[in-house]
C-alpha cells in the first residue's frame, strides 16, 4: 500500500511533541493500520503517520498494515470492527488503548500521540 510509505517531506522538529510521545511508546504499543490507495483520507493523512512512526524509531515489528478494498473487506476487519478509514488502533498488552477513525480534531499522528500520553502506559 503506497499509502504507507512515510512522507519524505514530514518535518519531526516542527512535531518534536509528537516524535517523543511515539518515542516513549517503543516496544510498549503496537499499531494496526487499515487503509487503501483509493482512499482520499488515507493518501492525506496516512503517509505523515508512518513518517512521524520513522522519526520515533517505531520498528517494523510495531506495525501492522491491512489494505482493504472498495467494500471495506480485509484482513481483521471484522474483528476489529472497522467501518471507516484509515482506521489505526494502537494497542498494549493486547488491550486497544487508542483508536483513530477516518478523521479526527487532529492529523492521526497528533491524536493518537495525545492518547499515548493520556493513557499513561509508556514506563
Amino acid at each position: 500500500m503506497e499509502t504507507a510509505q512515510p512522507n519524505p517531506t514530514w518535518d519531526a522538529e516542527a512535531h518534536s511533541e509528537v516524535v517523543d510521545a511515539l518515542e516513549a511508546g517503543v516496544g510498549e504499543v503496537s499499531y494496526r493500520v487499515w487503509g487503501a490507495d483509493w482512499c482520499k483520507d488515507c493518501r492525506s493523512t496516512l503517509p505523515d503517520f508512518f513518517a512521524a512512526l520513522e522519526s520515533a524509531g517505531v520498528s517494523d515489528d510495531d506495525v501492522a498494515v491491512h489494505e482493504v478494498d472498495q467494500n471495506k473487506d480485509g484482513e481483521g476487519v471484522e474483528e476489529y470492527d472497522v467501518t471507516l478509514i484509515p482506521t489505526i488502533v494502537v494497542e498494549h498488552e493486547g488491550e486497544e488503548i487508542a483508536r483513530f477513525e477516518e478523521s479526527e480534531d487532529y492529523p492521526p499522528a497528533q491524536y493518537v500521540a495525545d492518547r499515548l500520553l493520556d493513557a499513561d502506559v509508556m514506563v
